[in-house]
Order: structure tokens, then sequence, then C-alpha cells
């Protein structure tokens, strides 16, 4: 059974990225998310690949592992891969789900052409990176 839109703009109000936006972006950003189901044991993410998708867990859970040691577990509401949204880096770590999942996903072509057809949107999310970039500046700046 499918996600109401309600609901999925729910989980993606609760992504950090897209803290500045308001209903109405994120009901723009809620309709270009897929959702899918993702099998057990499959890796969602590799790393050291080019990542062109990011995601939101709906339903199950995951490992996260970098350089093949488990780093950390993550379940519904959790999300990963939003740099790919933003930046052609490769992934910095593999996510493997430990049960069969139900994602949202948002591929960087949609995500793209969202941002050109809407620059508001662009404008509060590069806010929003720059206001982590700045504060994450701050706490290395501090140690």
């Amino acid at each position: 059974m499918g996600l109401r839109k309600d609901a999925k703009v729910e989980m993606i109000r609760r992504v950090p990225l897209f803290g500045g936006c308001g209903k109405r972006d994120l009901q723009a950003i809620a309709g270009i998310a897929d959702e899918i189901a993702w099998p057990q044991g499959k890796a969602v993410a590799k790393q050291g690949q080019h990542g062109r998708e990011f995601f939101v867990i709906i339903d199950g859970s995951a490992d996260v592992s970098i350089d093949g040691t488990k780093v950390g577990t993550l379940g519904p509401g959790d999300f990963f891969g939003e740099m790919a949204l933003l930046a052609n880096e490769p992934r910095v770590a593999t996510v493997t789900p430990m049960t069969p999942m139900r994602v949202l996903v948002i591929v960087d072509r949609a995500f793209a052409r969202l941002l050109r057809e809407d620059p508001g949107i662009q404008t509060k999310i590069l806010s929003t990176v720059a206001a982590r970039a700045a504060a994450n500046e701050a706490i290395v700046g501090r140690k």
C-alpha cells in the first residue's frame, strides 16, 4: 500500500536539507518522490560509487558501513544520499537493507528540474546547506 500524499510530505519535512522549505515547497518535493520496494541484502548505495538518488526509509532497516565496517543502522524516517542531489560526489558509505524496505526515492534529474522550475526552493535549500556548513565550520574551528 502506498503512502498518502500528506504522509509523503511529513516524511520529507523531517529531512534537514528541506528544513527551510514551506508547505507548498514540501508538497512539490514530495511530488517528485517515488515509493519503491527494496529487497533485503541488496545494497541501496555503495561506497565509492556515484549516486544519483536520495532515499527516505518508510519501512524496514539497513546497516551503514564504511570500508566494510558497520558504523550505524537506519530505520523508518531516516534518510541517506542527500549529497547526490547537490554534488556529483561518490557515496561515502554502503547502505544494505537488513529487512525488506520501502523507501521514498528522489532522483537527481527530477530534483534539478524542480529547482529550475522553482528557484525559490533552490534558494531555501542552499541557505540551509550554507547554514549547516557554517555551523560545522564553527564546531571544527573550536577543536
